[in-house]
């Protein structure tokens, strides 16, 4: 196992044994967008609100989402991970540009980010880590871009560990980031 894989996979089973876009394992090489910084091995998940249901690709927790009065209303706007990628889609930036004006001049303002990237239950749990990872880093990448202090923001990947699709709606919920305070 490369030192990489071991970094991400690690982390994922301290956390799985103790318990913030597709799975499938193709031929495909992932783009590394940025360097994701170091895996956290703190995961705050609860109260995620998902924009809207069956198609998003960024969940923000309950309280960023009150916040940030962010909006969710739009099916044709909700942010989205394709399969087997982790490329962000112009859908997904308006979510991100939102998230990233609350925590740097509005009511979350300074407040630090917790990523978690997650994949669907297809292809193996190695290759799904990577994907979870590499997604996590596209919205960090674009959240620092934004203005975001990277040093504010922490990744790590669930992979396919809680993915529960069982088809191609339900994948579609799987490939996300969820993004959370820490």
């Amino acid at each position: 196992m490369n030192h990489i894989a071991l970094r991400i996979f690690a982390p994922a089973v301290l956390l799985g044994a103790s318990a913030l876009v597709s799975g499938c394992a193709h031929a495909h090489v992932l783009q590394p967008v940025a360097p994701a910084g170091a895996v956290s091995t703190t995961e705050t998940t609860s109260n995620l609100v998902q924009s809207p249901p069956a198609t998003s690709g960024v969940n923000v927790s309950d309280e960023i989402a009150r916040a940030c009065k962010i909006d969710f209303d739009n099916a044709g706007t909700a942010p989205k991970f394709d399969f087997d990628t982790s490329a962000l889609r112009p859908a997904e930036r308006s979510v991100l540009e939102q998230v990233a004006a609350c925590v740097t001049t509005g009511p979350l303002e300074g407040r630090s980010l917790a990523l978690v990237g997650r994949a669907d239950p297809r292809g193996e749990v190695e290759y799904n880590f990577l994907l979870g990872e590499s997604r996590a880093g596209s919205v960090e990448s674009y959240l620092t871009a934004l203005g975001v202090d990277g040093s504010r923001i922490a990744t790590t990947s669930r992979g396919k560990l809680d993915a529960t699709g069982t088809d191609e709606a339900g994948w579609q919920v799987d490939r996300r980031v969820d993004i959370d305070l820490r």
